[in-house]
């Protein structure tokens, strides 16, 4: 029998197929405790405290006192006259973020929006401008997870609902949108020349640390999904070039914002229920 020591020893061999299970043979599941608030369909995942707050005061939910859910806060807006809506940030990384969205799963929600920031990779989007994306290139660990296939995916894409319902809410005269493939990272201090360079080689107009994994998860639970990302820097020239200062960040930002009261105000048709995931 093999030591502890050969097991360490040997060579990973990352060609050979993983197991990837069914969707409900998963020892460790998210439940729903007697605490747990009633979220209402439809969810709202913030990546920024900044942002969270301003929709926190601009959806008048400033007096309602958030639930803790693991290091985020959650907000209900529950009104008698429309279903609860739900925010919940911040968030940062791909499996924290699919861990938020597997328990909000098990608690009710149906439809999730995510809004964040990205950084540019494509020279034609800039500092402030909005991005919708339409697919996303995997290049973090948590989507692996989520594959029914034995190889490992590539791509992951949005619910197609999903995005025309931010397409609909996008203001007519606004020029600053762009639809398409975003690249999804767990290792923001590793974006090196040669990956910025493939991946614009690929398609992709900027990078980010959730999408793609969100995406993953989603489709695999058979709720809907769809993002957000306002552009914070560039590294399109293979240099760094920050903006989280600039007046043009702050704008895209408010516009995103209102973007995403648009879609809490008027839903989309929220599916009933996701794929058999929890008992």
């Amino acid at each position: 029998m093999p030591t502890f020591k050969d097991r360490i020893d040997q060579p990973i061999n990352r060609n050979a197929p993983a197991d990837r299970g069914s969707a409900d043979d998963a020892v460790v599941k998210p439940v729903k405790g007697k605490r747990a608030p009633d979220t209402g369909r439809l969810a709202v995942l913030v990546g920024t405290s900044i942002d969270l707050d301003q929709l926190v005061r601009s959806m008048g939910l400033s007096t309602y006192r958030p639930h803790p859910l693991f290091t985020s806060h959650l907000y209900v807006r529950a009104r008698n006259d429309a279903e609860p809506v739900s925010l919940v940030g911040p968030i940062v990384g791909a499996p924290y973020a699919v861990m938020l969205l597997e328990t909000l799963v098990a608690w009710g929600v149906r439809q999730f929006f995510f809004f964040g920031w990205c950084g540019a990779v494509s020279p034609v989007v800039k500092i402030g401008d909005i991005l919708l994306p339409t697919a996303a290139f995997i290049d973090e660990g948590t989507s692996v997870h989520y594959c029914d296939s034995r190889e490992a995916p590539t791509v992951s894409h949005p619910t197609p609902a999903s995005v025309e319902q931010i397409r609909h809410v996008l203001r007519p005269e606004n020029t600053r949108l762009h639809a398409g493939a975003v690249w999804t990272t767990d290792a923001i201090f590793r974006e090196t020349p040669d990956k910025i360079r493939r991946f614009q080689a690929e398609g992709a107009l900027a990078v980010d640390m959730e999408m793609s994994a969100l995406f993953s998860a989603a489709n695999y639970r058979g709720v809907g999904i769809g993002g957000i990302l306002v552009v914070s820097d560039e590294l399109s020239s293979l240099h760094w070039l920050p903006g989280f200062k600039t007046e043009a960040f702050a704008s895209g930002r408010s516009l995103a914002c209102e973007m995403i009261e648009r879609l809490c105000q008027h839903p989309l048709s929220i599916r009933t229920s996701p794929k058999e995931s929890q008992s």
